[in-house]
Order: C-alpha cells, then structure tokens, then sequence
C-alpha cells in the first residue's frame, strides 16, 4: 500500500520518460493526456500499421464495464481485484461497481509509479460504502499481490479477479502464464470469477504486423491463440457467451456488435 508524500516523491523519481510504457501507450490509444512523447511516437507507429487498434482499445474498455455491471448487479460479486490496472480513465472498475452495489471493495494493482500516482488521486471511493485502494506489484509476482489483497478483501467471500490486457505483456512463455492465473485463483474461493482479456492471434495480418511493429518500438505483446486463452478457463464455468472476440460479450444494447470481430478476446469464469 502507498501511504504518503514520501511515497508519491519516490513514485515520481522512478518514471521513465524515455521509453514507451504499457499503460501510457493505452492511454494514448484511447486518446487520453496522461502519457509522454515516447508513448505517443509508439502509437503513431503502431497505428500506421493497424489504423483500427484504437477502435480495439474502445472496445476492450467497454468490455470491462460491461463485465463490471454483469459481475455487480447479476453474479452479485462485491469483491473486485483488479490487476494491471493502467491510468484511470472514465468508467474505471469502482465506478462501474459502486454505481451498482454502493458497499463494493476495490483493490487496484499495478507496478508503473504513474499508475500508482493517478491512483492516489483519482481512484477514490464513489460512495461512502464502497472502499478503493490500490498497491504496487507486479502480475509476475501472484504471491505478493494477495498477500497484499487480503489486508483488504475477504477471502471467505467471493472476489472478482481481473486480468484485461496485462498477461500478454507479462511473459511470452504460455505455460508462465498459465501458472500465474493458478497462483491467482487458487487462494480465491468458490464462487469467485476470473474475468480475463488479452489479444488474440487471429488470421488478421494487419492486427499481426502490428504487434510485430509494438515490439519493435519497444513495447512487446504476446498473443494467444483463442483456444490457448479458452484453456485458460479449464477449471471454471465460462459464463454465456463464452471466450468470444470482445465485442460480441454481451454487447449493450444487444445486437449492438455490428463491427467485425475484435481481435481481443475476453470471457469470464465462475470458479465451482
């Protein structure tokens, strides 16, 4: 957990300016302010490859709130872990969920001291219920991050994992992988939820060359294929519609999803 001033200065002191960064390099696709000129030349690279992948970041936001609001007011969930958090833009997960179930706990995780700092800031309670609040760790690191969580949520009680869009930046290894989502859900109880997004490796070259080209200006992503991602999920319910390209989860208002597939796929699971 952070606690103070002293806290935010060491945050500070250790913000790469110079080289692209997963959650700035998001923030800009979805046009927000909150990166840098390294962030932004990345973009523009990646873009001038796949002009639609800021149309994916929309998307993929919108499949979180999507996922959120089913979670809250459906599955009843009022517990959320939300891993790789990245900058708060609008509609962030306690939003979503307070606005819904007012008492519901939220703890954010992410290891980018800009993250961390916009949290301080921005990710504060909605309701007087509700709780929010967020650590420093990494995806890499599942022992840590609940260790950290259960100073917070209830692990009696069911929680939401979330993992949207940070497993394919976390390691190229998908037996890795595979065991940091086991590490992750196995201290969680019955009842809990895995909600989990990562790009895909589809036949769409166009989408393909441009991670080639995210890697090459210095921000790799590791893709999946749709059935190494639905494996994800072997121990778990999938919940209707399954693992499906994210804007064909639950489109709001239904048959909404007129765009072709996205490229991201996402699902989530009950854990029996």
């Amino acid at each position: 957990m952070l606690d103070g001033p002293s806290d935010d200065l060491d945050l500070a002191g250790r913000i790469n300016f110079d080289r692209p960064q997963s959650a700035r390099v998001w923030n800009a696709l979805l046009m927000g302010k909150d990166n840098f000129e390294a962030d932004r030349r990345a973009v523009e690279e990646i873009v001038k490859v796949d002009p639609g992948m800021p149309h994916y970041a929309r998307q993929c936001r919108a499949f979180l709130v999507r996922t959120v609001r089913f979670l809250a007011a459906e599955a009843g969930i009022r517990q959320f872990l939300d891993i790789g958090t990245g900058l708060p833009t609008a509609q962030n997960t306690h939003e979503v969920a307070q606005a819904v179930a007012p008492e519901s706990t939220i703890v954010y995780v992410d290891n980018d001291p800009l993250v961390l700092l916009h949290a301080r800031a921005l990710l504060t309670n909605t309701t007087p219920e509700g709780l929010s609040t967020y650590v420093e760790a990494d995806v890499r690191e599942p022992e840590t991050i609940i260790a950290a969580a259960r100073n917070v949520l209830d692990f009696t009680r069911p929680i939401a994992v979330m993992l949207l869009g940070i497993l394919g930046h976390a390691t190229d290894d998908y037996p890795t992988m595979r065991r940091i989502l086991d590490r992750l859900m196995g201290p969680v109880p019955s009842g809990s939820y895995l909600v989990l997004l990562d790009g895909a490796r589809t036949e769409d070259k166009v989408y393909l060359d441009a991670i080639v080209r995210c890697a090459e200006v210095g921000h790799p992503y590791h893709l999946r294929t749709p059935r190494q991602l639905e494996a994800c999920f072997q121990d778990l319910e999938l919940v209707e519609p399954g693992l499906v390209p994210v804007n064909r989860w639950r489109p709001d208002p239904p048959g909404s999803d007129i765009d072709p597939p996205c490229n991201a796929y996402g699902g989530v699971g009950l854990k029996p």
